[in-house]
């Protein structure tokens, strides 16, 4: 329950509401991490925030973070040079490692790209271990997209597509509109040989639980990542509890099968 200190060495702002933190160590750094896990972040004299980790570069840890609330709101704010406090990692991790031999699906839905982003470059860098790897990635606007150039670095590895769609087109925009799973059509999938992967809003998830069981993929091939209001990141508090899953303990990752009765259960 300590945090440690971590200083924010870089500053990137994605969107108009939307930083990358890049966050190194003051004091001894946090154990290693897996895509997927998340770390609580406190910014000092506010409170904490649990935080996807979306990546790292050299010694410094990336969260993007979507300004939303008084916690993600300090977050924001915070300059290069100034300090937070870090819990973590927590939580569980896409499973890249069992999709192996297999072709990937990934849908992500705003945000939820962030956390899907280590496991796309888990995947990129291991790329003979898998077939065809297709990422789907959706927004509300052309301008609400997040990693544009890093996106079109992994349209040109082999073997890889990237199509993207936004909700509703602004002027300039001559690409696909829809839902994100309307770019379902643009990919051949044989489901007895994909994994699949969801990230977003949970009605964007079940949506593409859907789209890829429908074309064979089993729900235990497919994982989504659930996002409730998590406090204490260690399965005391009760905060995230549905049912006898604790999201913080035993998700945010988990297979499809196990998730889809949870995800029907309001968060209050």
């Amino acid at each position: 329950m300590v945090p440690t200190r971590y200083r924010v060495a870089t500053k990137r702002q994605e969107l108009t509401d939307t930083w990358t933190l890049g966050l190194e160590p003051v004091d001894e750094p946090l154990e290693p991490w897996s895509p997927g896990q998340f770390n609580m972040l406190w910014a000092f004299g506010v409170g904490e925030v649990a935080i996807s980790i979306s990546g790292s570069e050299d010694d410094t840890l990336l969260h993007t973070v979507r300004r939303v609330g008084a916690g993600t709101e300090a977050v924001c704010a915070l300059a290069e040079g100034e300090m937070l406090g870090l819990r973590g990692p927590f939580g569980s991790r896409w499973r890249t490692v069992e999709a192996r031999g297999k072709d990937v699906v990934i849908l992500a839905g705003g945000i939820g790209l962030a956390p899907l982003r280590p496991a796309i470059r888990q995947l990129l860098l291991d790329r003979g271990s898998y077939g065809r790897i297709s990422i789907l990635v959706g927004a509300r606007h052309p301008e609400d997209l997040l990693f544009v150039e890093e996106m079109s670095r992994w349209a040109e590895s082999p073997g890889v597509d990237v199509e993207i769609t936004v909700d509703t087109a602004s002027s300039g925009w001559s690409g696909h509109v829809g839902v994100v799973t309307s770019l379902m059509d643009r990919v051949e999938i044989d489901g007895s040989s994909v994994h699949g992967f969801a990230c977003g809003p949970e009605v964007m998830m079940r949506f593409a639980a859907k789209a890829l069981t429908d074309r064979g993929v089993a729900p235990t091939a497919i994982d989504v990542s659930l996002e409730r209001n998590m406090k204490c990141a260690i399965a005391q508090c009760g905060h995230c509890q549905l049912g006898p899953t604790f999201v913080c303990r035993d998700g945010p990752v988990l297979d499809y099968a196990t998730a889809q009765p949870l995800m029907m259960v309001r968060e209050r």
